[in-house]
């Protein structure tokens, strides 16, 4: 389950491609190392129209497991997710390249390597799959916490492959 990646494309880039009519992002940096709880920028449909926005990386975890932020959600059949499956809450999530740990250590290490994945040795843009809401709370980093009302998201995945 991705829980590190980066989006080194330009926002004009996402916003030609998805015909974003709405830019919210401000002046968008690239951004090599996304990890939980980091803003990054997703693509949604408002009422307005199309827009490009920033939100932070990772949805409420279900209230029984009190747990920190989910940013892989996989099974979308569960009560807790079923909310935020339909239209309004999707969204598309733009990346340039994604890691996932090594199925095994690395010899040398005895740690498990952290392993890229793009579309391509330039990394194109492309797009992750997402649902996002509105959540209030504490975000970000235990020393300095944002409280507030955040948008937040989470990646729609499925099982993995068996290779």
């Amino acid at each position: 389950m991705c829980n590190l990646y980066s989006m080194t494309s330009t926002q004009q880039a996402i916003i030609d491609l998805v015909k974003a009519i709405l830019d919210r992002t401000g002046n968008l940096p690239p951004l090599p190392g996304i990890f939980p709880d980091y803003p990054a920028p997703i693509v949604r449909n408002t009422a307005a129209g199309r827009e490009l926005t920033m939100a932070r990386w990772g949805m409420p975890s279900p209230p029984q497991f009190d747990g920190p932020p989910v940013t892989n959600i996989r099974n979308l059949s569960s009560p807790h997710w079923r909310r935020w499956t339909g239209v309004p809450n999707r969204c598309l999530v733009p990346f340039t390249s994604f890691s996932e740990y090594a199925p095994t250590p690395n010899p040398a290490t005895g740690k498990k390597d952290v392993v890229w994945f793009a579309l391509g040795r330039d990394r194109p843009l492309a797009f992750f799959a997402g649902m996002w809401t509105e959540w209030s709370g504490a975000r970000g980093p235990k020393s300095n916490p944002v409280i507030g009302l955040h948008d937040v998201y989470g990646f729609v995945t499925t099982e993995p492959t068996p290779w």
